[in-house]
């Protein structure tokens, strides 16, 4: 009796306790894990979604630049349109007389069967995807204030707008009630004064079409439901 040895109660209280802390550092090596992972995943993403931004972007430019060639194709109709970088140049297809804002009879032929063809191309798929709108840019020579020469290449801009919206009732040759509309739609007039001058006064007195387009994720504006008009061009009143 005397040489019996009784149980520590030492060592079955750290026997019981043993399968909790095996049991917390297994969620511990658990939770570690992952966080790693998740880690990973981030930069992984991070390091992605450069790629794939700039691989969008580069099928843009691809997508515009085969636009601006089928319109560029289009010119070879029309000796003197040119198409320099994502602007239209009517060169002297649309000269202007010193200090007027008028075009004449065949200037005008020129724009309503021109502009269709640019039209056609705005109608297919990437022109549906990308382009923004079309900017008239009506430019001056360097003779006169630069007020006088601003108001000048505005009136520019906004008699191209006249002769494409013009109605069949006043023009033998006026666009199509869908181009007149899609005109009214995608063009805007902006004036550019007497900057980009070119190597002559007569030259300088012309118009271009800049075309504008949409940047990645960029949602295209909806326009107003309105009717066309046949109203008279206001220059004209």
């Amino acid at each position: 009796m005397i040489g019996l040895k009784l149980p520590s109660r030492k060592r079955a209280r750290d026997e019981a306790e043993k399968p909790f802390w095996i049991s917390f550092a297994d969620l511990m090596t658990a939770l570690m894990v992952l966080f790693l992972v998740s880690v990973t995943v981030a930069l992984f993403a991070v390091t992605q979604k450069p790629d794939e931004v700039a691989k969008q972007q580069a099928q843009r430019e691809r997508d515009i630049q085969a636009l601006l060639s089928r319109i560029s194709e289009a010119t070879k109709a029309y000796p003197g349109i040119v198409v320099r970088g994502h602007s239209i140049d009517f060169g002297s297809r649309a000269n202007f007389e010193t200090g007027s804002s008028a075009l004449s009879a065949e200037q005008a032929t020129t724009l309503r069967a021109f502009v269709p063809k640019v039209l056609s191309v705005v109608r297919d798929p990437l022109g549906q995807k990308w382009l923004k709108r079309i900017v008239v840019e009506g430019f001056a020579d360097q003779r006169g204030t630069y007020i006088y020469n601003l108001n000048l290449s505005l009136q520019r801009s906004e008699r191209v707008l006249c002769v494409l919206l013009a109605s069949p009732k006043s023009a033998s040759n006026a666009l199509t009630d869908a181009d007149r509309l899609q005109t009214r739609e995608l063009f805007l007039v902006g004036g550019s004064s007497f900057n980009a001058l070119k190597a002559s006064l007569e030259e300088s007195r012309r118009i271009e079409l800049k075309l504008e387009f949409l940047e990645l994720d960029e949602n295209r504006l909806t326009p107003r439901d309105a009717p066309l008009d046949d109203a008279s061009c206001p220059l004209d009143l």
